[in-house]
C-alpha cells in the first residue's frame, strides 16, 4: 500500500479531521512506521496455530447450582423486633 499525503488527506476526510500542512508532514512519516510494524507482523509463521480469542484459557469456576433447604418464614423473622403480620416491618416513606 502507497502511503502518501492522498492516503492521509482522505483517512482524515473520513474521520472528518481537519489536518494543516504541517500536520500531514508530521503524520507521513509515523504512519509509515506503523504500518511498518505492521507487515512484520504479519511474517510471523501462524499457518499451524489454531485461532485464539483470549490469551489464556477462561474456564467456568462457578459452582454446581444445588438446591438447599432455606429459612422458614418464623425462623427469618425469630431475631427481629420490628415485624408485623408475619413480614418484617420497615420505616415509612413518603
Amino acid at each position: 500500500m502507497k502511503i502518501d499525503k492522498a492516503l492521509i488527506e482522505r483517512v482524515a476526510r473520513n474521520a472528518r479531521l481537519e489536518l494543516g500542512e504541517s500536520e500531514i508532514k508530521e503524520f507521513l512519516p509515523q504512519l509509515k512506521e506503523i504500518l511498518g510494524y505492521f507487515s512484520e507482523i504479519e511474517k510471523a509463521p501462524t499457518a499451524n496455530l489454531p485461532p485464539t480469542f483470549h490469551p489464556i484459557e477462561i474456564k467456568n469456576i462457578t459452582r454446581e447450582d444445588v438446591t438447599e433447604k432455606g429459612l422458614t418464614q418464623q425462623e427469618a423473622l425469630q431475631n427481629t423486633k420490628h415485624k408485623q403480620d408475619g413480614y418484617f416491618k420497615g420505616p415509612k416513606t413518603i
